[in-house]
C-alpha cells in the first residue's frame, strides 16, 4: 500500500483502542508550530493552536475516521472555532469585502462532504490535506472579512454562514439512506447504524453547530453597541 493512501487520521479504531490513538506525528507538529508563529503572540492565536491540536492530534482525529459524526465535530472545530480565532489573531488591515470570502466557503464546505469527494479524501492523504487545507482556508479568509465590518454589519454574514451549514446538516439528516462508503461499516463497531450515524453528524451541523456562531454574532453585535456608545 502507496503511504499516500488512506487518511492522516488512520484505520477507524475499536472503542477499547481509541484513547491510545493519539497522532503525534514530527511533521504535524512542525505545522502547529508554524502557524503558532504565524499568528503571534495573542490570545486568540494560541487559542486557534490549541483547538488544531485536539482536532489533529487527539483521539478525535482516529475516531472521525470511524464516524461521520465525529468527522463533523472535527470539521466544525475546523471552520468555525479555529478559522475565526486565527481571524482575530490576523485581523484585516482594511474593510474588505464578504461576498466572494463567503461563496468560497460555503462552495468548500459543500463540495467537500459530497460523497465522491468525501471518501476520496479520506482514503487519499493528498486528497485529505486538500479537504483540511481550503475547508480551513476558505473559512479564514471569511471571517478574516467579517471581522473587518464596520459596526455590526458583519452580524448578517455570520447568520447566513449558519443557514449554508445548517441547510447541509438538514439534508444529511433527513437523507433516507446512509451516503459515505468510508462509514458504511466502522459506525456498528460503535453501537450506530450507518445511517443513525450521518443522521448524527447531520444533527450536529444543523444545531449544535450554532453554538459558536452565535458566539461570533453576539461578539460583532457587542462591538456595534460599544461604538454606538463611543458615538453618542
Amino acid at each position: 500500500m502507496s503511504n499516500w493512501q488512506g487518511s492522516y487520521c488512520g484505520p477507524a479504531p475499536i472503542p477499547a483502542d481509541l484513547l491510545s490513538r493519539w497522532n503525534i506525528e514530527p511533521w504535524a507538529l512542525a505545522i502547529l508550530v508554524t502557524l503558532a508563529l504565524w499568528a503571534g503572540r495573542n490570545r486568540p492565536g494560541a487559542a486557534a493552536i490549541i483547538v488544531l491540536a485536539f482536532a489533529f492530534l487527539s483521539p478525535l482525529c482516529a475516531l472521525s475516521s470511524a464516524l461521520f459524526s465525529a468527522r463533523v465535530v472535527h470539521h466544525v472545530l475546523l471552520v468555525a472555532v479555529a478559522a475565526p480565532l486565527f481571524a482575530l489573531s490576523r485581523p484585516a488591515r482594511r474593510t474588505t469585502g464578504v461576498g466572494l470570502p463567503f461563496l468560497q466557503a460555503t462552495v468548500a464546505l459543500w463540495l467537500w462532504h459530497a460523497p465522491v469527494a468525501y471518501d476520496a479524501a479520506l482514503g487519499h492523504m493528498a486528497v485529505f490535506w486538500a479537504m483540511q487545507a481550503t475547508l480551513f482556508g476558505s473559512a479564514y479568509l471569511f471571517w478574516r472579512a467579517v471581522f473587518s465590518q464596520p459596526g455590526g454589519s458583519g452580524v448578517g454574514w455570520v447568520f447566513l454562514a449558519y443557514l449554508a451549514m445548517g441547510l447541509l446538516g438538514a439534508i444529511l439528516t433527513l437523507a433516507p439512506n446512509a451516503v459515505y462508503a468510508t462509514h458504511a461499516t466502522a459506525p456498528l463497531l460503535w453501537g450506530l447504524s450507518p445511517l443513525s450515524d450521518q443522521q448524527l453528524g447531520g444533527l450536529v451541523m444543523w444545531m449544535p453547530a450554532g453554538l459558536p456562531f452565535a458566539v461570533w454574532g453576539w461578539m460583532l453585535a457587542r462591538r456595534a453597541w460599544r461604538e454606538m456608545g463611543e458615538l453618542q
